[in-house]
């Protein structure tokens, strides 16, 4: 009795948690350069509501661009995050067809960036051509299902680990110490996409690339069941200064990482009860790799 009791009452907060209407517009009173941001509720897009899965989707203004804000609150993340990836150094594959291959994905988005032909750069500290990284995720480490496909002996860690408890970020780990976490799936990107640590900023906001107003998706921890999804729309977008600027003023998360963004940005979703996935935003592009979001089998 104790436990159905306890249970209850997590599902009850949680559920409050997930499904809580946000305040209609805040405004904060710095100047730009200090950390302001505007923040206007527009509308509830979507939810899904199950014992071991919730999510909400919000449609908000975030400095003038439209964002979608998925809450997500999961009962075991480490076994309801998941992965799939394109061939390794083959070819890339349409987001919609990754989504697909997360089965019972209730959400999926984009994950990792990646080197082409036609976007050919990599971080300088990588060592290796971009053939070498072609058609690949960018990182010193890459695992995907427990397979090791990467693995850049003295090149640290900067990127997001999924392990049993769920999802972590790393900041410059020495990949042997990533690895004896006994992760089961990588995503990672540019070394400075990890923005925040215990709601402090990390952020290097003399990076060019942090201050480019872009489409991004970024996803913060707030505790061991919840995670934010941040989905930038439109052709302007916002930074990184202004991302962290928001998700420190509103969330205080335990960390935040930028995942890949531009013409990769990819949001999915599932009705409850429905089997098929709908593209809440994104162009189709071709990407390398994507997190999905299911229920516990």
């Amino acid at each position: 009795m104790k436990r159905w009791t306890t249970g209850l009452l997590l599902l009850v907060m949680t559920a409050a948690f997930v499904c809580a209407a946000p305040a209609e517009e805040r405004q904060t009173a710095q100047s730009q350069t200090d950390g302001a941001y505007t923040y206007k509720f527009k509308e509830a897009g979507a939810s899904y509501d199950t014992e071991t899965l919730k999510y909400s989707i919000e449609v908000c203004l975030i400095n003038g661009t439209k964002c979608y804000l998925t809450r997500i609150w999961m009962q075991e993340p480490g076994r309801q995050i998941r992965k799939a990836t394109a061939k390794w150094r083959t070819s890339l594959s349409k987001a919609e067809d990754l989504a697909k291959k997360v089965k019972g994905a209730a959400i999926v988005i984009n994950g990792s960036g990646y080197v082409t032909k036609v976007y050919p750069d990599i971080p300088e500290s990588y060592p290796g051509t971009s053939e070498d990284y072609y058609y690949t995720p960018l990182g010193s480490l890459t695992i995907t299902d427990g397979e090791i496909f990467r693995n850049l002996e003295g090149v640290p860690y900067y990127g997001l680990t999924l392990e049993a408890d769920g999802l972590h970020m790393y900041r410059g780990e020495d990949n042997e110490t990533v690895l004896s976490r006994n992760p089961t799936q990588t995503w990672s990107f540019f070394e400075g996409c990890p923005l925040i640590v215990n709601g402090e900023s990390i952020l290097n906001t003399e990076w060019d690339f942090a201050q480019r107003r872009a489409i991004r998706t970024i996803i913060a921890k707030l505790d061991d069941h919840n995670y934010l999804l941040l989905t930038a729309t439109s052709s302007h977008g916002f930074s990184l200064i202004e991302a962290v600027d928001y998700l420190n003023g509103e969330f205080s998360p335990e960390w935040a990482y930028n995942l890949d963004g531009g013409p990769s940005t990819a949001l999915f979703r599932r009705k409850q009860g429905k089997k098929t996935l709908k593209l809440i935003y994104g162009a189709g592009q071709k990407i390398v790799d994507v997190m999905g979001f299911v229920e516990l089998d």
